[in-house]
């Protein structure tokens, strides 16, 4: 897996090389864009607004327009000369409880791997992270965009994951929500039971995405000519005044399956 960036994490006056490498991937069909009628293959081209002529990708640029018309061309060394101590490091500015960072700011992991000269500066940092119960506040430059990030180890590791910045997360003022006061006391303790019945340790492994195989059955079913039928039903809501039937019933369906 080739490294997507490569500098030094910045730990006080201490710098760690290392590279960068992306730490998910993308589990999806790979479906090709077809015309409906002929289901000829579609394929997108970058074409000149002016003149209707197809680019080839080595003869485009990458421009500001700074005014109706005119455009400074910016080039990658452009990118990394605005400032090259930031576009080469990772940079800890604060060591923070990780609780302290709500699931909603994580955008996506990367894993973090020393050069062969910073094993024990690595090493130093990963167990100070650990034996301290603290996650590294960073900041970083990649895909010429500044980014903050978390680091904290796992396993043998320190990963690096991504995180959104205030301004993107959108409010959720405006929206349409129930207040606890509507809730009775027995019905909470219901689905508590419910909870606990239903409490396991997390397995990553126990985890799978099983959409895509029905996805995948479906397209061996058309390929043969056979005819689909929609698999299961879409659930309905459930009425308010049903929810304590509901709960009791949930917890007799769970004491049968554990039985």
């Amino acid at each position: 897996m080739p490294p997507l960036w490569s500098g030094s994490i910045s730990f006080g006056l201490v710098n760690i090389p290392v590279k960068l490498l992306s730490g998910s991937k993308s589990n999806t069909l790979d479906l090709d864009m077809l015309r409906k009628d002929d289901l000829c293959p579609v394929r997108f081209e970058r074409v000149c607004r002016t003149d209707g002529k197809t680019i080839p990708n080595e003869d485009i640029v990458k421009g500001y327009k700074y005014k109706e018309g005119d455009y400074v061309v910016l080039t990658d060394k452009d990118f990394e000369d605005a400032n090259v101590s930031r576009t080469k490091s990772i940079e800890l500015l604060a060591f923070v409880k990780e609780e302290q960072i709500g699931s909603i700011y994580y955008e996506k992991p990367y894993y973090l791997e020393p050069e062969e000269s910073a094993m024990k500066a690595y090493a130093v940092l990963r167990e100070a992270l650990r034996k301290s119960k603290r996650v590294g506040i960073a900041r970083f430059v990649m895909h010429k965009r500044e980014h903050i990030g978390a680091l904290k180890p796992m396993e043998n590791m320190i990963i690096l994951n991504q995180l959104r910045y205030q301004e993107e997360i959108r409010s959720y003022e405006k929206l349409s929500l129930p207040d606890s006061k509507d809730v009775k006391d027995k019905e909470i303790e219901l689905a508590i039971q419910l909870i606990s019945h239903l409490e396991a340790n997390f397995t990553p492994k126990d985890y799978k995405d099983t959409y895509i195989e029905d996805l995948k059955e479906i397209i061996e079913k058309k390929a043969k000519g056979l005819k689909v039928l929609p698999r299961g039903k879409a659930p309905k809501p459930s009425k308010t005044k049903d929810l304590m039937s509901l709960l009791k019933a949930s917890m007799k369906e769970s004491m049968k399956k554990a039985a």
